[in-house]
């Protein structure tokens, strides 16, 4: 952090511009405050890490207070990071703001292999944190194991189900998956047995006796009811009729339909994907000189979303008491699925296509080879693009692109139904650019502002479909020719429609 970004960074806290930033100032005029291994470890366990600023009041609207000794504070707050596990090594500057000494300390991620980051003094459960809105709060034990277990590969789904055997599993469902598994070129699966195959993909595992089993995704897979053994692992549907959750309706009605789906997996999408169907609306949408009727959301955005869940949920013990959730509201839908991001992934990744990391080799795999019921294609394809289908599906469909919400115990993906170019934002699109040189990915931005009211770097690769080089370029253009405010610096930065130049040109209505 430079001295003019911190500034820049008080600027838009008084102004009340900087939201959501993994900030944590104090005044700490004397000394270093006793609860900043809290802030610490939660910056150190949560993505892209944190800033912490002393010398700063924020209880009188962000002034400059300074700290009493620089030097002593820095030498302490290097003293708190050496009793950090892993220890922690932060970029800390002391910079003169009216004549006074403010302290700025960068905190960066701890690596996958070294997360939970926490206190010595407190020990491994006590004294690991994160970062949850402007506040530190203590990881969950769940949250903990989610953690750790990202440094390495997870194998719940290769667990064995002692007990049961190849004769529990559905014979239709096996006759795809192996007619599949034959036909795949390269592989000698085409002379080996039913049951080598199955135990080569590990449907069929060995459990601690050395006897076949079947493994738990298999079970989901294959199993006419697997909810049998696992009432939670299935899919759930609620429709809402109001866009608050919990919020009745006109009638005092909860729910407009409340379904509870269940079987083995390829039943599971093909049965969710009714559920959704069955109550989404169509709308129209003009294609030229024609009016044609498209579905409320992309059907192959639906797919994936369901697909993605399952594929990419949580299997621990811990967790197989929660099921998935698809929720539908009157302006969006939402996939819910137990499990944060696993492995190297950041949010900001999320709909690059290629963008791979499977929690569930062994779910993946068979999803990969395994056909739903009167259809040739498979679940999934486990090349890492399925949620850039998504993104691509909403794009031609002139949706905005979906929106995730993820932290340690929960993936939530979130697809509006708004369309970005209505009669009313093509003409102000019109207005907008008169006179102006805006390119398509540009026009697609500034509909989104238009609707949501901000934007970053990571929403405009999505929206658009462009790489973030291109992102940045266009991004500054648009801020130079006086269409955006930028708000924040480097990687928090955050765009917003230009007060002055929309009032300037009376445009917006």
């Amino acid at each position: 952090m430079t001295q003019y970004e911190l500034l820049d960074l008080l600027k838009d806290l008084r102004e009340d511009n900087q939201e959501d930033v993994p900030l944590h100032i104090d005044s700490a005029s004397h000394e270093v405050p006793k609860d900043l291994w809290k802030t610490l470890s939660a910056f150190a366990n949560t993505p892209g890490g944190g800033v912490i600023i002393l010398g700063i009041d924020p209880r009188k609207d962000f002034s400059i207070t300074g700290v009493r000794s620089a030097v002593d504070m820095k030498d302490s707050i290097l003293s708190l990071c050496s009793q950090m596990c892993p220890r922690l090594d932060p970029l800390i500057q002391v910079f003169q703001l009216d004549n006074r000494d403010v302290i700025a300390i960068e905190v960066g991620e701890a690596l996958p292999g070294q997360k939970p980051c926490y206190y010595r003094g407190q020990g491994y459960y006590n004294g690991s944190y994160i970062r949850s809105g402007n506040e530190d709060r203590p990881l969950s034990p769940y949250e903990i194991q989610s953690i750790s277990e990202s440094s390495s590969q997870p194998k719940y789904d290769a667990e064995p189900l002692s007990g049961t055997s190849v004769k529990d599993l559905d014979p239709s469902l096996l006759r795809s998956f192996l007619e599949r598994m034959r036909a795949r070129p390269g592989t000698p699966f085409g002379d080996w047995n039913n049951e080598k195959i199955l135990e080569a993909s590990r449907v069929l595992v060995r459990d601690r006796h050395g006897k076949l089993a079947v493994s738990l995704a298999g079970w989901l897979s294959f199993a006419p009811y697997p909810q049998g053994l696992f009432p939670s692992l299935c899919i759930t549907l609620l429709r809402f009729p109001t866009p608050v959750a919990g919020e009745p309706g006109p009638d005092g009605e909860r729910f407009l339909d409340n379904v509870k789906i269940e079987g083995p997996l390829p039943q599971l999408v093909v049965h969710s994907m009714k559920a959704v169907k069955r109550n989404m609306h169509r709308r129209d949408v003009v294609q030229g000189l024609f009016r044609e009727e498209h579905w409320e959301y992309p059907e192959e955005a639906i797919r994936e979303g369901i697909v993605n869940a399952i594929g990419h949920r949580d299997y621990s013990p811990q967790a197989r008491v929660s099921q998935i959730q698809i929720l539908m509201f009157p302006d969006r839908l939402e996939f819910v699925s137990p499990g944060g991001i696993y492995g190297p992934i950041i949010p900001d990744q999320l709909g690059e296509a290629g963008i791979q990391s499977s929690r569930n080799e062994t779910m993946m795999n068979i999803l990969e080879n395994l056909p739903p019921l009167g259809e040739n294609r498979s679940l999934c394809e486990n090349r890492g693009s399925g949620l850039a289908a998504v993104m691509v599906s909403c794009r031609k469909e002139k949706l905005s692109p979906p929106g995730f919400r993820v932290d340690l115990s929960r993936f939530r993906m979130v697809i509006s139904n708004r369309t970005l170019f209505d009669a009313q934002t093509l003409e102000w699109l019109d207005n907008v650019a008169r006179g102006r040189t805006v390119t398509e990915s540009q026009r697609y931005a500034l509909a989104h502002l238009k609707h949501v009211g901000w934007i970053n770097n990571a929403d405009y690769c999505r929206l658009t479909g462009v790489d973030s080089r291109v992102a940045t370029r266009e991004l500054g253009d648009m801020v130079n020719s006086g269409f955006l405010d930028r708000l924040g610096s480097s990687r928090w930065s955050i765009y917003q429609l230009s007060s002055g130049y929309i009032n300037r040109q009376q445009l917006l209505f």
